[in-house]
């Protein structure tokens, strides 16, 4: 049987409850007289009852509110039958102080609880000690710790309970958490990768349709790459869906130098020759991917570079075309970015901005002119990592030659 945190609490304040009740009715029925007996009845009702009311609310986590009148009937309940047992009074009562200074620990906060428990351990230490027949200093020393121990105990089983039930609800959050970024993941993905491969199928499906006559051979050859695009596309899915999707800056840049070229897009590469750290390299992927699928899907350029170059500590990427807006209601070169420079951008820039703050980085997408766009992405690079001295000096940098398409 597994045994909660709430049933344990139970079980054990339950125990304290029941134990030092028992040993109150044996004493007053013992040494007391009806009218003890009567008194008895009427202040355990006064005490347990509030008591009840304390463990209900702090194992439910409600949080008490105004002035605590449940526990001032609790001490009333037990200090005010000195009238009634006399010189017994507080032998007889023993038995219910440390349960009401359970009570005052969970019901107070600890600034005010520890002088009452201190208090209560100190009196009623004296008590036991001096007082006749029976006081004696072992008296006295084990009725304070008993004061203490059970008082604290009622407490610590009490938070237990609360603390478990906090985890329990951090965990839930957290696990909520843990769903909703897969699925922001998994959408990311879904949306860059995918968005930049039926780019590149539409591209060459209508490619090929206008060339099937002309060219058959040319079309034939169109359509195939076009099945390749399709099957990379399917392949791609499956690793998003995985998390095992792994971009390469280079390989990405011959992906995007080929889509622009069957775009009729003259394109110029100039990468900086340095091997950067993994993180790295594939945000700098996929901000090549996004830059490329933005050219071709919302703009009408005819030329396109793509840079990277050390600034410091950091890697640029910059892609900038001179894309043209299309007369009479074209699309835009810049989709969802203002006449007047930096845009909000599209789910795409969007996503590429998340990626990029992940590793640090930084992403900027604006006009440049009157017609061409750029895209310009930072990311800083660890000093352990990177290669070459922090002004970029000692690097060299590759750059292909110009593709006309």
């Amino acid at each position: 049987m597994r045994i909660t945190p709430q049933g344990l609490a139970i079980t054990v304040v339950g125990t304290i409850s029941v134990g030092f009740t028992v040993n109150l009715i044996a004493s007053v029925l013992m040494f007391g007289s009806p009218l003890h007996d009567g008194i008895m009845v009427v202040a355990m009702a006064g005490f347990f009852v509030p008591h009840y009311l304390h463990i209900r609310a702090a194992l439910r986590g409600q949080a008490f509110r105004g002035f605590p009148v449940a526990l001032l009937v609790q001490a009333v309940a037990t200090y005010a039958t000195s009238l009634a047992f006399g010189d017994l009074w507080f032998f007889w009562i023993a038995p219910m102080v440390p349960i009401l200074m359970g009570s005052v620990l969970i019901r107070l906060r600890f600034a005010v609880a520890l002088p009452i428990v201190a208090g209560a351990m100190a009196v009623h230490a004296w008590v036991f000690t001096t007082v006749p027949p029976d006081g004696n200093l072992s008296s006295g020393f084990y009725f304070a710790i008993t004061v203490f121990v059970t008082g604290f105990v009622t407490y610590a089983v009490i938070r237990l309970v609360v603390v478990t039930r906090e985890l329990e609800r951090a965990r839930a959050d957290l696990a909520e958490a843990a769903v909703l970024k897969e699925r922001l993941r998994i959408s990311r993905d879904l949306h860059d990768g995918l968005g930049h491969s039926l780019s590149a199928i539409a591209l060459k499906g209508d490619l090929a349709r206008r060339l099937v006559e002309r060219d058959p051979a040319v079309a034939a050859g169109e359509l195939e790459e076009l099945v390749r695009v399709a099957r990379d596309a399917a392949q791609d899915v499956r690793q998003v869906v995985r998390g095992f999707r792994e971009m390469s800056l280079s390989q990405e840049v011959d992906r995007g130098v080929a889509l622009l070229t069957a775009a009729g897009v003259r394109c110029h590469v100039n990468l900086v020759d340095v091997e950067w750290p993994k993180a790295v390299g594939e945000t700098l992927a996929w901000g090549v991917r996004e830059g490329v699928t933005n050219v071709v899907r919302h703009s009408r350029a005819t030329t396109c570079s793509i840079t990277t170059s050390r600034r410091g500590r950091a890697v640029r990427l910059e892609v900038v075309n001179d894309g043209r807006v299309e007369e009479d209601g074209g699309p835009s070169p810049v989709p969802g970015a203002s006449a007047g420079g930096r845009g909000g951008g599209g789910s795409g820039l969007a996503g590429l901005r998340e990626r990029a703050e992940q590793v640090g980085g930084s992403v900027v997408a604006e006009r440049v002119g009157d017609s061409g766009f750029r895209l310009v992405m930072e990311i800083p690079v660890p000093d352990a990592s990177s290669q070459g001295t922090a002004d970029g000096s000692g690097t060299s940098e590759l750059s292909r030659p110009e593709v006309t398409g």
